[in-house]
């Protein structure tokens, strides 16, 4: 999560740039071969990979690009479409600052020494932990100078992505008409019914919910939605197929609310019955420029248990340096 550092120290953007160009190297994500919309992948590789741009979401003006990577193998053939057969069982994802599509992040000098962290490349590591899954990554709707991501359409935010939380914005209806038509366009069976529709949640679809670094921005806003969520007749049945919010080194360039630590909503969010997962590097939790974010966290996690959540947590890299790259790494490592 660059903003932050850039914020509070009066590093310029171009000073920030240059720092994360040399925290690591150029190397190209293998196997991608990127074309027009769809992206493919090497013929050995057991995966599919497809782009779908301005999806709608629940308001007019709430649209997001998405990635969807299918598992092959179970694959049937509809005139001339391959419509994947898989379980109903879904991952979404939230990335962090600078992540954007591969095509995109070559482009900008910034951003094209880590396409290794790419939305592709992404989709393809969680692939590989989620092998039976439905895989989307879901793109910020705006990136401010192609490094920070703000998740405008999910909860209120400034250029650089720091939120203003409340309870009513919208973050989950917003995620279920997103999956309805996402899932709409790429011809899945059994797929979310629209909102409005009369029609029942498919058989079997369950729902995991990541976000990293920024991309937390949205889980912690879906904490604070859970109440009037879980009394609204189309949101109930769809939360109840929540069962995994994983929240991997969540960071922002506000000065607080990294971490949700309001009791109330936390009690809500253990009563769901919602496994939690907060995995966390000293990048951001050991970082004593923002020693809120750590306090915070211990907060989070302290209350939970407290709560008696179902809840897991980890530090990883707790004996290495603080470093982007492991914070980066944390996505392959939870």
């Amino acid at each position: 999560m660059f903003s932050i550092r850039a914020v509070k120290s009066g590093l310029t953007l171009i000073a920030v740039a240059k720092a994360m160009s040399a925290a690591a190297g150029s190397s190209e994500p293998p196997g991608l071969c990127l074309s027009g919309n769809t992206v493919g992948v090497r013929p050995d590789s057991p995966s599919r990979l497809l782009r779908l741009a301005a999806v709608p979401g629940y308001e007019q003006d709430r649209v997001n690009d998405l990635l969807l990577h299918s598992p092959v193998g179970s694959v049937r053939r509809h005139g001339s479409s391959e419509i994947p057969e898989s379980g109903n069982a879904h991952v979404v994802f939230f990335p962090g600052d600078i992540q954007n599509f591969q095509q995109e992040m070559a482009l900008h000098p910034d951003a094209a020494p880590w396409q290794h962290w790419s939305l592709e490349r992404v989709a393809l590591i969680l692939g590989r932990r989620f092998l039976s899954h439905h895989i989307w990554i879901i793109r910020a709707s705006r990136l401010y100078l192609h490094k920070f991501s703000s998740y405008q359409n999910f909860v209120e935010s400034n250029l650089f992505g720091a939120p203003e939380h409340s309870s009513d914005y919208g973050a989950l209806r917003h995620l279920r008409a997103l999956l309805a038509h996402g899932m709409e366009r790429a011809n899945l069976p059994d797929p979310l019914p629209i909102l409005g529709s009369s029609l029942s949640l498919p058989p079997g679809f369950s729902l995991t919910i990541m976000g990293f670094s920024k991309g937390c921005v949205v889980l912690n806003q879906m904490v604070y939605e859970l109440p009037a969520a879980k009394t609204d007749p189309e949101l109930a049945p769809f939360l109840e197929c929540v069962t995994d919010m994983y929240w991997l080194d969540g960071g922002h360039p506000g000065g607080s609310e990294t971490w949700v630590t309001d009791k109330r909503a936390l009690a809500e969010l253990a009563r769901s019955g919602v496994a939690l997962h907060a995995h966390v590097t000293p990048y951001e939790v050991h970082d004593p420029m923002r020693a809120w974010v750590g306090h915070e966290h211990k907060r989070f996690i302290h209350t939970l248990e407290e709560l008696g959540a179902q809840l897991s947590q980890k530090l990883h890299f707790e004996d290495e340096p603080a470093s982007i790259d492991n914070h980066f790494r944390v996505i392959q490592e939870f």
